[in-house]
């Protein structure tokens, strides 16, 4: 349900606490308490049918005897009572309850369903059970039993455990850290944390959205909010259970690498997400990207008094992959002319131990205006010479005259002495400050590795690989034939089909039933090759290794039928049960140079199938040099999956060995995900080894795992088991204007940014203005970007190309709410191609798949002297109405019950561009 009536939840005109006693250490009276003495200016009931009063509060004995409908309700009942609480407050019209009760049970028939299903039928949002509760700071609200009120501030949190909530508030009390929000989830059974990153993202006094996660149930939902509010604001995340183990054995090995938190490491930082490991870093995360603007670059500039812990501060940066900025020449010479002449002359810049608060301002200053570093580290040790007090007055001051904590270069603090004077004047200057210079260094690094997450998310990915489109039909024919024998893996020659069928190169495999028609295919074979090796073929034999299913390096065509009549009876000895096909054989590639890597697809039970790359080999588990992504992937992403493994340093150039081509691995991974993407009956694939140099990659192994996937009619839909939804391919289509241009036309792509920007540059000025109401000559690439780089949950844009050239003549976006009811639509064609019929067809287009989305209401915003654009709209059924000066509302209703939804639809959508 997203963010439908979570304006209620947050800000509520007026509470009505269900549950509250009299009685000492009650729930419901540390809860009302909490209420009453946190500020908030509403009006606060108290319904109890067996105390007339309770902390000098008139109570009443149901909700219809208040008079007044609540727009919040908060429960602290006993769990036998709270789903008859909510049925009565889901008929009644209550929009919104916290419910802190605990004890409801988990599954079908439990009293947590009973309640979900009483609140569902009437719209009534849950936040809860089993939670802390909720606070809203800024409007006084506190409906929680919180030891304590938070501060007001800009930072949102969302936790799942009770306790942690707890602790934050208490540390952001310690600190003078605010909070928008504190919302205790619990079970999380209605409003989760794709809710939650839905509303704070856009939320105006929320500036950074803090979440501690146990576990995520809706994975795909999950992805798609945190991305688009990573795209707006900071998001950090704590994850519980890093070294929780799987449960279930695997049965490859990029299913034993890919263990659980690798997955969910693997999806934060997808969907653009801050990852810290414990509460200390979420601290440090919280105080730095709370207070700053995001920067460019990682040199960072150490200021310090003391060379030691200048030192100590540089060994972080290094352990955390920071860069130690250089001094400019220009700035050498300040600093020269400023400080004492026995000052270190490098950074770390040491400027003694002597150093007062004027020394460290013109330090400051020189450093401020070096254009060789990004940001700014200034750590001091205390000395009888000098006053860490003043010296922090004076930084302070430096960094409030220079402006840079809201817009420019910004400055981390550490005082080792920690004083409370110290600590006002950075919190007044909105200093990010920390106990030690590990931390103030680790606090820098959040900030390097949140924006290079920004870049991720809009980077501009390289053209797509001019190899040969995948065989979709032989492939689906391959795995329905082994599914109709209720299979679950592919035999060696249907592997080795599939993956040719994806361009994935692959050594050859030919099938032998006996050891003589294995010698006579060894004959030609051993013509090309200098050796060939022979493995055992069964589908009821996985691993062949375990049994002596493989024989290498066989050289002659006797050997190769002396080693298969070997591997038969072996077999058949160390497997009765097996059926037995034969043998297969296969080159043997010898690659001097080559590194042995491996690639494939782990099957994750939460987010689906998740690509692998890693070191390969026998001893892949034991190594555990491994990187996981969520598909799809592009080129870009996969360069960027290899980068963070070990062995990528391997294929570069290293002695006399050339570097292996990167580019070929890449492409591979590519065509995996494609794979994972086309077949969601694929659950696991194992390319081990797979050698790589400089002239190319091929696979020397595979397995493929398969099962049945239901429903079967996904084929006219996307694949549901991927967390982030691909390309939908059946979309793309074909169609002819008046006066017979063909066209081709397809959903957007990631790598479409320079044809959409030529597209955008064609286009006549007045209807640019007429299209974005107001003249826009200069289009950036986050502009672009933001157009190409879609969350095809979300967003979809078609893009109508000319058949003979591949230009873009036209553009139809459509941006979803987060409730998914209701999308906005933006349109435009290149002017020379205007009353030909293309804005027809692609609205026509649009209002085709808002249906199949199950859109209630398409909306847009017209300007009212774009007559043609109006006349279109009405040709197509939508109703105008005036919005402002100039502009027109224009509405299309796709489902009957969308007239009567005028409170979802009161929500607007992000703005939206075509």
């Amino acid at each position: 349900m997203s963010i439908y009536r979570l304006d209620k939840l947050f800000n509520p005109k007026s509470v009505a606490v269900i549950g509250a006693s009299p009685k000492k250490r009650s729930l419901g009276r540390a809860v009302l308490a909490n209420l009453k003495s946190a500020g908030f200016k509403g009006r606060i009931d108290v319904v109890n049918p067996n105390h007339p009063l309770i902390d000098d509060i008139a109570t009443s004995p149901s909700l219809a005897a208040l008079g007044v409908l609540p727009d919040l309700i908060v429960v602290t009942a006993p769990a036998p009572a709270v789903p008859q609480i909510v049925a009565t407050a889901g008929e009644a019209g209550v929009p919104a309850a916290v419910v802190i009760s605990a004890g409801l049970g988990h599954g079908a028939g439990s009293l947590a369903d009973q309640m979900l299903k009483a609140a569902r039928r009437k719209g009534l949002r849950i936040l809860g059970p089993n939670g802390l509760g909720l606070l809203v700071p800024p409007i006084g609200l506190n409906a929680s039993f919180a030891a304590r009120s938070a501060n007001p501030g800009d930072l949102a949190l969302v936790s799942q455990s009770g306790a942690i909530a707890a602790a934050l508030v208490e540390w952001g009390a310690r600190r003078a850290v605010g909070f928008s929000a504190v919302a205790s989830i619990g079970d999380a059974l209605d409003v989760d944390f794709a809710d939650l990153l839905d509303h704070f993202a856009l939320d105006p006094k929320t500036r950074a959205i803090l979440l501690y996660v146990e576990a995520i149930t809706n994975s795909s939902k999950f992805i798609s909010a945190a991305r688009a509010a990573a795209r707006i604001k900071p998001v950090i995340v704590m994850k519980a259970g890093r070294h929780h183990q799987a449960s279930l054995a695997a049965a490859t090995h990029t299913g034993a690498l890919a263990g659980s938190d690798a997955v969910y490491d693997a999806a934060f930082r997808r969907a653009g997400l801050l990852r810290v490991a414990d509460l200390d870093e979420f601290f440090a995360a919280a105080e730095g990207l709370g207070r700053l603007r995001p920067f460019p670059g990682r040199r960072l500039a150490i200021l310090t008094n003391g060379g030691g812990l200048g030192v100590l501060a540089t060994d972080r940066l290094v352990d955390f992959g920071g860069t130690l900025a250089d001094i400019s020449s220009k700035t050498m010479a300040a600093l020269d002319h400023r400080l004492p002449a026995n000052w270190s002359r490098a950074n770390p810049v040491d400027i003694i131990g002597d150093a007062d608060a004027d020394r460290y301002g013109a330090a400051l200053q020189a450093l401020l205006e070096d254009d060789a570093n990004d940001a700014i580290l200034v750590l001091n040790v205390p000395t009888a010479l000098a006053s860490s007090k003043a010296s922090a007055a004076q930084v302070a001051k430096v960094v409030a005259a220079h402006g840079t904590q809201a817009s420019g270069k910004p400055v981390f603090a550490s005082w080792t002495a920690d004083d409370a004077d110290s600590a006002e004047h950075f919190e007044a200057a909105r200093i990010p400050h920390f106990p030690t210079e590990a931390k103030a260094v680790q606090g820098f690094m959040h900030f390097v590795r949140y924006r290079e997450a920004q870049e991720g998310l809009t980077a501009t990915p390289p053209p797509v690989s001019d190899n040969p489109r995948p065989d979709i039909e032989s492939g689906q024919a391959i795995i329905t034939k082994a599914l109709s024998q209720e299979r679950s893996w592919l035999d060696p020659l249907e592997v080795t089909a599939l993956l040719t069928a994806y361009g994935i190169p692959v050594v050859e495999a030919i099938f032998a039933a006996d050891p003589e028609e294995a010698m006579r295919h060894a004959s030609p074979l051993l013509g090309k090759h200098a050796a060939v090796a022979l493995k055992i073929l069964s589908r009821d034999i996985i691993h062949k290794s375990d049994i002596g299913g493989v024989h290498l390096n066989l050289k002659t065509p006797s050997e190769v039928r002396a080693a298969a009549a070997e591997i038969l009876a072996t077999a058949r000895k160390a497997r009765p049960d097996a059926d037995i096909a034969g043998v297969t054989l296969h080159p043997m590639v010898t690659r001097l140079q080559a590194r042995e890597l491996i690639a494939g697809i782990a099957d994750d039970r939460t987010f689906g199938p998740v690509i692998v790359f890693g070191a390969g080999g026998i001893s892949v588990e034991v190594a555990n040099d491994k990187a996981l992504a969520l598909p799809p992937l592009d080129l870009a992403m996969a360069r960027e999956l290899m980068a963070r493994t070990r062995v990528f340093r391997l294929l570069g150039q290293y002695r006399n060995v050339r570097a292996a081509r990167i580019d070929a691995v890449a492409d591979i991974l590519t065509r995996l995900s494609q794979l994972s993407a086309d077949f969601p009956e694929i659950r696991e694939v194992d390319l081990n080894p797979m050698l790589a140099d400089a002239d190319g990659a091929v696979v020397l192994d595979a397995r493929i795992a398969i099962a049945r996937f239901l429903p079967e009619e996904f084929r006219a839909a996307p694949n549901t088991r991927l967390a982030i939804r691909p390309y939908p391919r059946q979309w793309e289509s074909h169609e002819n204007l008046r006066g017979g241009e063909k066209l081709f036309i397809r959903p957007v792509k990631a790598e479409d940014e320079p044809a959409l920007l030529s597209f955008l540059e064609k286009i006549d000025q007045e209807d640019i203005r007429l299209r974005f109401f107001a003249p826009l000559r200069h289009f950036s690439h986050h502009f672009i970007a933001r157009l190409t780089q879609l969350d095809y949950g979300r967003t979809i844009a078609f893009l109508a190309l000319g058949r003979a050239s591949d230009e873009v003549l036209g553009v139809v976006r459509l941006h979803a709410d987060p409730d998914h009811k209701t999308a906005e639509f933006a349109i435009l064609v290149r002017s020379d191609f205007k009353g030909r019929g293309l804005g027809t067809s692609l609205m026509n287009l649009a209002v085709r798949y808002a249906r199949s989305e199950g859109y209630r209401v398409i909306t847009g915003e017209v300007l009212a002297e774009n007559k043609a654009m109006l006349q279109l709209c009405r040709e197509l059924g939508f109703e105008s109405s005036p919005n402002e000066a100039g502009i027109q509302s224009v509405r299309l209703v796709l489902s009957p019950e969308a007239a009567n939804l005028a409170i979802d639809l009161d929500h607007s959508p992000e703005p939206v561009t075509p």
